[in-house]
This record gives structure tokens, C-alpha cells and sequence, in this order.
């Protein structure tokens, strides 16, 4: 009997071995599986909240983009930086905007700053971060980005892209820059180090992130820095491409002085929230995202 049980002891203890052996496994060597099923079905039910926002639709909401230069900030900005060492004229307009947006990824990581910066322009941020603290959030980044890539007359916009839930507090700020040799916007994001594009390699806007999002169709993601990003950053996407809000007016100092209107697009039947009364609510996509405009 005492045989028996010892027999029956080393087999529970087996059996225990073989129990924790598999929780290992599935902690340890499937972990990646179990993340990627995770990730794939939180972007499915972002990407049906998405489909159910249902199409933009044309309105008669007053409002005009318009894109200000100021070639004593230019020059000022370009020199600064020494941005002749980072772009190159030949250079297409991408080229030279990818070149700027690693600049700055490279030497300003993320981080939700404790201490608010004082100044929110390109010099005022780029010496926060060698004064104060060495990394900020990406509405920051795209400050930055935006009046870099300005002062190379490259026009562009800082859009905050926001998702539907009122609850979340978490939105991206990344910047769209118009490609005059394409006739086309891309989104370019340097606090997430990375752009989106077609699985042909045309860098994507956010606009057509947002077609394709619903549609279900293929985008791959290119890492500014090195490596191709994991699947989650386009489920992270599919959260923030409910709806969007940017400056009427593009220029140096656009968060200094806080001057002019935000215009925001939304889907239909939709009102947003946290805008400001100045907002101009729009849900007309193809206005908002038109070609630029010189200005009068």
C-alpha cells in the first residue's frame, strides 16, 4: 500500500510538473501569440466603431486653411539647428521631411512632461528639453516638427487625432505634410517614431489611414529609427481616427500666443467634446482635408 501511494505521489508531483510546465510555456513562449489575438480583436471592435460613424458628408461651414511664412523666423529656425546638415535640396519633399521628423525623434523621446515648457516653439522647445527635462509628449514632437519643416518651406499641419470616447484622455498629435510632387498629404510621427503606408510604400495620410482602416485593407508601418513597429500601433490608430481637429491658420508660435480658431471634423450626428466655443465644427472631409491654399 505504502508503494501504491508513493507511486501515486510521484505521479501528482508529475502531474503538477507538467501543469506548470505548460504555464510557463504559455506565459513565456506563447506570450506573443496571446498579446497579437489581444491587439487584433481591441483594433476589430475600434475598426466597427469606426464603420458605424458612417460616411462624412459635405456642408457650407465658413472656413479657410491657410499656410503663413516668415522668412525671418525661417532663417532664424534654420540656423539654429544648422538644418543644411540635415536636408538636402535635391532631395524630394519626403525625403527631407522623414530627415527632419528622425532629427527629431532621435534626440527627443517620448514622455508625459511634468513641467510645462514656457515657450512652445521650436527653440523654446528643443531648449526645455537640454534645460529642464529631456523628453515631451507628442503634441509637443509635432510643435517642434511643424515649425522645422516650415522653415524648409515644407507646409504642413499639427492634427490631434481623437477617438470616440469621451472617458479616454488619450488622443495622438502627429504632423500631415503636403507632397507637392504627389499632390498629396502623409502623415509623418515623431513621437511615435514612425509613418504609415501601402504595402507599395506610398506614405499614407490620415485621411486614407482612416479609408483603409475601415475598408480593412493593407497598411504597413515603417519605423523612423530602425525597425518595422509591431502590429498594435495601427490598433492604436484605429482608436485615434474618429475624428480630428487642427489650426485654421498655420504659422511660427501657433501655441504661444493660442491666436485664431481650431477646425474640427467630425462624422455626422457627432459633436465631439472638450472644444472650445471658437471650434468650427465640420463634417465635410474633402474641404478638410483639401489641397493648401497660398495665402491672400
Amino acid at each position: 500500500m505504502k508503494k501504491l501511494f508513493k507511486i501515486a505521489g510521484i505521479a501528482l508531483l508529475s502531474l503538477i510538473g507538467l501543469l506548470l510546465t505548460i504555464f510557463l510555456l504559455a506565459r513565456f513562449v506563447f506570450r506573443e501569440q496571446a498579446i497579437d489575438y489581444l491587439t487584433g480583436l481591441e483594433k476589430q471592435q475600434r475598426v466597427e466603431l469606426l464603420r458605424a460613424a458612417g460616411p462624412y458628408a459635405a456642408d457650407t461651414v465658413q472656413y479657410r486653411f491657410t499656410y503663413i511664412q516668415d522668412t525671418v523666423r525661417a532663417r532664424e529656425i534654420r540656423e539654429y539647428f544648422r538644418l543644411d546638415t540635415l536636408v538636402n535640396p535635391a532631395a524630394t519633399t519626403w525625403d527631407n521631411a522623414r530627415a527632419l521628423a528622425q532629427f527629431v525623434a532621435r534626440n527627443i523621446p517620448h514622455a508625459n512632461q511634468k513641467v510645462q515648457p514656457e515657450t512652445r516653439n521650436a527653440i523654446g522647445l528643443w531648449e526645455y528639453t537640454r534645460t529642464v527635462e529631456p523628453a515631451f509628449n507628442c503634441r509637443l514632437h509635432s510643435i517642434l516638427l511643424h515649425e522645422l519643416l516650415l522653415s524648409q518651406g515644407i507646409v504642413n499641419r499639427f492634427v490631434t487625432c481623437l477617438p470616440a470616447d469621451s472617458l479616454d484622455r488619450d488622443c495622438h498629435v502627429v504632423n500631415l505634410v503636403w507632397l507637392p510632387e504627389h499632390e498629396k498629404w502623409a502623415m509623418i510621427d515623431s513621437d511615435m517614431q514612425s509613418y504609415v503606408a501601402s504595402p507599395e510604400g506610398e506614405a499614407l495620410s490620415l485621411e486614407e489611414m482612416r479609408q483603409r482602416t475601415v475598408a480593412g485593407e493593407p497598411m504597413a508601418v515603417h519605423r523612423l529609427l530602425g525597425t518595422r513597429d509591431p502590429e498594435n500601433y495601427l490598433s492604436y490608430w484605429a482608436k485615434n481616427l474618429y475624428w480630428f481637429t487642427c489650426w485654421e491658420q498655420t504659422g511660427y508660435d501657433k501655441e504661444v500666443g493660442y491666436e485664431g480658431r481650431a477646425i474640427a471634423l467630425l462624422p455626422p450626428g457627432f459633436e465631439g467634446f472638450s472644444l472650445d466655443e471658437s471650434t468650427v465644427r465640420t463634417s465635410d472631409a474633402d474641404r478638410f482635408w483639401a489641397a493648401p491654399q497660398p495665402a491672400e
